[in-house]
């Protein structure tokens, strides 16, 4: 682990955290798996090499990788505070866990010395890199986080974020989640400049630009805010960045919304008096910026709103404003990542007005419509299908039941390096309810398939349990397309929409039929409770589900 107080420029390459896949567990055999890769593809190819900047991104053995998670927090009133800054982002990022789990950093500023930033990073879960003793030593009033997973940059501290560099007017520490879609034609600006680039990594591509003038100039040392505009101008997606300088924090999110980022304001512990109270009416210690809502409550903060698509918004020990609104390029629509609201988002974080747990459920719902069939109980695989099988049974009329049995102390599957250990790993971590199970017709939800490695075990040990049929229900579309704004999806090839349609899937898992979720009504979840101020500007992205790419295809790199 690392804990300096007295940064100097870091150069680092970015990494992506994990997520699993859809509740998945295990791969076919090998034999298989090989049969099938020489199956012809249902899908035309988008037409663009990966490049040099994604080869060679870590494959992970399921699911799909998520870029990070970041958090910040800044404390209201006289300083020195008597908020423990630090624990708040602590637990901040633990809340956000679930989008990283390789490795995490925090910086803290006391804020009146611009050369001097508290750093602690290192690898491994958050409780694992934070002790007492580096707690202790991240005083502040304000500070930064950041937690992910890695797939392409090197499994070393010395990538870890968040980045510090020394400019000539201080100590500058950026967080960042997603990924530059135009990288190339920003690369080839920044070096123009004559400014020098160690990686092909984003975040070190932000972190420099950021330290560049801006075009119209600047008086009485750095315009922080208009630098950012020009990145934002430069760089219109994807990106959510959380920026420290010595006494202030800026929130920034692209023009297009693809990544999330939202407020929350730290209110009194003596809250109770307040209960009753719109959050715009309580008093605050402080402010938090974080990719998700989801860790608000566990801090004492209340959830505000969302930082809105292209908002620079700075946060100061007198509070929070907005510096300005950079809109879509051409009058497009926004375009958040759909597949947060599927996928990877926590289900009690707060996306466009709605929880993410009542979105899926209404997914369960919508699948119902479209695809129901004859059976006697809804299940699904935990905890990634549960709240859409609750919707699905609802709508359907028919009991849910718990028929799987998770082992809440095996490892994650995708890092058992063979295939034969993966497909053993199904046995260790989940078993069969079978009197829940035994003579009975099921209906098996999950949120998404990937690679469809590990579903197929799964059927085969609830028919094992006495399952007379097994119909599989994705609530959500076939994935057919790579993402290149973040989420570090499957190769074509190894995605199993693109090689099998739904009946061939569900011969070759050993289900009895098998259905996906349709893109409209996805769609038509996730807009039935939104509540959003300017409707006709909302859109989602739906890239990996029909191959339309937001801001095109990215920019290929020449060195």
């Amino acid at each position: 682990m690392e804990h300096t107080s007295v940064p100097y420029p870091e150069m680092e390459q970015v990494l992506e955290p994990v997520s699993t896949d859809g509740g998945s567990i295990a791969t076919p055999l090998a034999s298989e798996m090989e049969q099938l890769a020489i199956l012809p593809h249902h899908r035309p190819a988008v037409p663009h090499s990966l490049g040099k900047k994604r080869a060679g991104r870590g494959a992970v053995a399921s699911g799909l990788t998520h870029e990070c998670g970041v958090f910040g927090a800044i404390a209201t009133g006289e300083w020195p505070t008597q908020i423990d800054v630090a624990q708040v982002i602590c637990l901040g990022l633990v809340a956000l866990q679930h989008r990283g789990q390789e490795s995490a950093g925090i910086v803290t500023s006391e804020g009146h010395c611009a050369k001097n930033f508290n750093v602690h990073k290192g690898m491994g879960m958050i409780n694992n890199i934070f002790t007492d003793d580096s707690m202790k030593k991240l005083k502040g009033n304000l500070g930064i986080g950041h937690t992910r997973y890695s797939t392409s940059a090197a499994s070393e501290e010395v990538n870890c974020q968040p980045f510090v560099v020394h400019t000539a007017h201080g100590a500058l520490a950026v967080a960042h989640n997603g990924e530059l879609v135009n990288c190339e034609s920003l690369r080839k600006d920044v070096l123009s400049r004559g400014v020098g680039l160690s990686t092909h990594s984003d975040s070190e591509l932000i972190t420099q630009a950021l330290c560049l003038n801006p075009p119209e100039g600047e008086v009485d040392g750095p315009d922080w805010p208009a630098r950012i505009k020009h990145l934002m101008q430069l760089a219109p997606l994807s990106y959510s960045l959380v920026i420290m300088l010595k006494d202030k924090i800026y929130g920034v999110r692209d023009p297009y919304g693809n990544r999330p980022l939202c407020i929350g304001k730290i209110v009194p512990l003596t809250i109770g008096a307040y209960r009753n109270e719109k959050v715009d009416k309580l008093p605050a210690e402080g402010w938090v910026i974080s990719s998700e809502s989801c860790g608000f409550l566990s801090i004492g903060a209340r959830y505000v709103r969302e930082v809105q698509p292209g908002e620079i918004v700075e946060l100061t020990r007198d509070g929070i404003k907005t510096i300005d609104i950079i809109d879509c390029p051409e009058n497009r629509r926004h375009a958040f990542c759909i597949f947060e609201y599927v996928y990877f988002a926590r289900s009690d974080s707060i996306f466009e007005g709605q929880m993410v747990y009542s979105v899926r459920l209404q997914c369960g719902r919508q699948l119902a419509r479209e695809a129901s069939v004859d059976a006697d109980i809804v299940s699904s695989v935990p905890e990634s299908g549960t709240a859409a099988a609750h919707g699905f049974a609802r709508e359907a009329n028919l009991n849910f039941a718990e028929v799987l049995c998770k082992n809440r102390y095996v490892g994650r599957t995708f890092i058992q390096p063979s295939t034969r250990l993966r497909q053993l790993g199904v046995a260790k971590k989940f078993g069969a309810l079978s009197e829940n199970v035994a003579g009975k017709r099921l209906v098996l939800i999950d949120d998404s398939i990937v690679r469809g490695n590990t579903i197929g075990p799964i059927i085969k040990l609830l028919r094992d349990a006495g399952a007379l049929e097994v119909h599989i229900r994705i609530a959500s579309p076939p994935l057919l397309y790579p993402c290149y704004m973040g989420i570090n999806i499957p190769t074509r090839e190894e995605l199993i929409a693109n090689k099998l349609n739904a009946e061939e899937l569900a011969k070759y898992v050993g289900a009895d039929s098998l259905a996906y979720l349709s893109v409209d009504g996805l769609k038509k979840a996730v807009q039935l409770n939104m509540a959003v101020k300017r409707p006709e500007q909302v859109g989602h992205c739906t890239a990996c589900l029909t191959g339309d790419y937001p801001g095109g295809l990215p920019d290929e790199l020449e060195w």
